[in-house]
């Protein structure tokens, strides 16, 4: 299949900073209003590769925006059950006790489509399939797909990315 990034139209705002996830290369690029790149992160999508239908467990392609930056203030390591921040403090003891949990760390960017249809609203709506871009332990690898369908990053990458971006921020999550 065609990266679709190459066949939609681009909708991001111009002069606006926008992030590019690279399955690929398991990457995340943030790019500033001039189309100049800022940083690049490894990242971890989804185990099961590419999809936006519910219950898949894949990470959804095309564009997206960031509906919700979630956790600012929280420690490093914080745990997210249900988007909020419970209290506990990810750390040997936790992993120990809950060896198979998935953890969210830290801080949470919860996407949501643009693509009606293709990745908003009906049986394919990322935000109702509460896709995020989070934290995850550093014991984790990046640069392998691993998640549920998330994109994972290591926690210090992901608040240096959450410090410079905000609501409406717009993603491409794509193939190549």
């Amino acid at each position: 299949m065609r990266d679709r990034s190459t066949t939609q139209p681009n909708p991001r705002r111009r002069g606006e900073p926008w992030l590019r996830v690279s399955v690929a290369d398991q990457t995340i690029t943030l790019i500033n209003g001039d189309d100049e790149i800022e940083s690049v992160w490894p990242v971890s999508t989804a185990a099961r590769g590419l999809g936006e239908m519910n219950n898949s467990l894949q990470t959804p392609r095309g564009w997206h925006q960031i509906r919700a930056c979630i956790g600012a203030g929280v420690p490093e390591n914080g745990v997210f059950q249900g988007r909020r921040f419970r209290g506990e403090i990810y750390g040997p003891a936790l992993a120990h006790h809950y060896p198979d949990r998935d953890w969210i760390l830290t801080r949470i960017l919860w996407l949501s489509g643009l693509e009606p249809g293709f990745n908003r609203r009906g049986d394919c709506d990322t935000m109702r399939r509460y896709i995020y871009i989070h934290g995850t332990p550093e014991s984790n690898p990046l640069g392998v797909a691993l998640s549920h369908g998330c994109v994972r990053m290591h926690n210090a990458a992901l608040l240096e990315l959450f410090n410079r971006v905000r609501p409406g921020t717009r993603i491409c999550i794509c193939e190549t």
